[in-house]
């Protein structure tokens, strides 16, 4: 390690504020955990509620849809009530469903579709967590930053790891009391720890919101996150139910190789912030793309091994996860004041991306009999936003990515 690098590590420790960086992270962690435990869960509760390809498809995709809407919703609040405020409404709102979830009938199916509209709330916490994280650091760090907070992520895994192993041992529906025990301690740890920065933007009506609506990089934005993270969140929703309908593995073994991709992803998130502030956040997030479009081929075409298609899966979620990085390296770059607005309506475009793939794989494999449709079509929505990314760049490094405007690399 050279001593420039040595040195920008350092500052970006003296910098910041560390206990609300842990308390976004962990806010945003056990939030995503509850926010796709339907994935998890969909073999056991397939086979009790006896659901179709599609319906289960359904059911795992709609936490990402409500999540994507509500994340507007979480937008608006965090600048007219701060990060804080808003967090804690959302996170006594998850923790009331799950007690509705677990004390509740979910025997019906269309009360599991409510239930996931109102786990996504937990999925919104990416529009409050970020922000959070984000308004105490400098330009030059917030790749760094919201990597860390956007780790959270990694909570997709943990309901991967052990809601099936849970729900086997207990009964699927006690998960939902079982997840409230960590959710509670982490409230308590967030009320007492985390602030908003002092130096938080003022809050602008909801028609000066939307102006950031007629500005084109909003809307480039939120089709690049769409990708990314909708990749991300999609595939970690459903690869249980894959690898369980694709190779006959039982729920338990599914949810520990889902867990071994959502882990790649999640943990490479603060990565692709890190190198986006060395190397520029346009140069990264063109080479996930194309890793993650190559990667989504491969795995499309249900190689004979389940190893084989863990590996695609784990190259496929390392590029997105990488991916999701790098766009929160930029987008803070370019829309500064409007950081709690954009965090919702970018967070907002990767729920819906989210919510596309998970539901699009339910429906190929019960239409086509095969998953290969779903995926080669999300391949194909990578390479889109490749040549997307490739006809703005030239302008946003001569704008307001220039080294006049800004310390950060574009």
């Amino acid at each position: 390690m050279n001593m420039k690098t040595q040195n920008e590590k350092l500052s970006f420790w003296k910098v910041g504020n560390k206990p609300t960086l842990l308390c976004a992270f962990l806010y945003f962690d056990l939030s995503f955990m509850v926010w796709v435990v339907l994935g998890p869960l969909g073999v056991q509760i397939s086979k009790d509620l006896g659901l179709t390809a599609a319906q289960k498809g359904l059911m795992v995709a709609t936490p990402l849809l409500a999540g994507a809407f509500l994340r507007i919703v979480m937008g608006f609040l965090v600048d007219y009530i701060k990060p804080k405020k808003t967090g804690m409404i959302a996170q006594i709102i998850v923790m009331l469903s799950l007690a509705w979830a677990w004390l509740g009938d979910l025997s019906q199916y269309q009360n599991l579709l409510v239930l996931g509209s109102l786990l996504g709330v937990a999925g919104a916490s990416f529009a409050v967590a970020l922000p959070l994280a984000s308004r105490w650091y400098p330009p030059e760090h917030q790749g760094a930053a919201l990597g860390i907070a956007g780790a959270g992520n990694s909570g997709t895994a943990f309901a991967a790891i052990f809601a099936p192993t849970l729900g086997l041992m207990f009964g699927w529906q006690n998960v939902f009391g079982l997840a409230l025990i960590p959710l509670f301690i982490v409230f308590v740890i967030y009320i007492a720890f985390a602030k908003d920065a002092p130096d938080a933007p003022a809050a602008k009506s909801i028609v000066e919101y939307l102006q950031v609506l007629k500005d084109k990089d909003a809307w480039w934005f939120m089709f690049f996150y769409s990708v990314t993270f909708g990749g991300f969140s999609g595939l970690a929703s459903s690869l249980t139910i894959y690898f369980n309908s694709q190779y006959g593995l039982s729920p338990v073994t599914a949810g520990y190789f889902t867990a071994a991709c959502v882990f790649a992803g999640s943990l490479v998130r603060p990565m692709g912030g890190i190198l986006s502030d060395r190397m520029g956040g346009i140069k990264t997030l063109s080479c996930t793309y194309i890793v993650a479009a190559i990667a989504l081929v491969v795995a499309s075409f249900g190689l004979q091994s389940a190893l084989g298609a863990v590996l695609a899966f784990v190259v496929t979620m390392l590029a997105l996860g990488t991916g999701n990085g790098a766009v929160f390296q930029l987008v803070p770059q370019r829309f500064r004041k409007e950081i709690g607005v954009m965090t919702g309506i970018v967070g907002m475009a990767g729920g819906i991306g989210g919510f596309y793939l998970a539901s699009s794989l339910g429906y190929s494999k019960q239409i086509t009999g095969s998953y290969q449709f779903g995926f080669s079509i999300f391949a194909g929505l990578a390479l889109v936003a490749l040549l997307g990314l490739s006809a703005v760049k030239k302008r946003w490094r001569t704008t307001w990515g220039s080294s006049a405007m800004t310390s950060a690399k574009i």
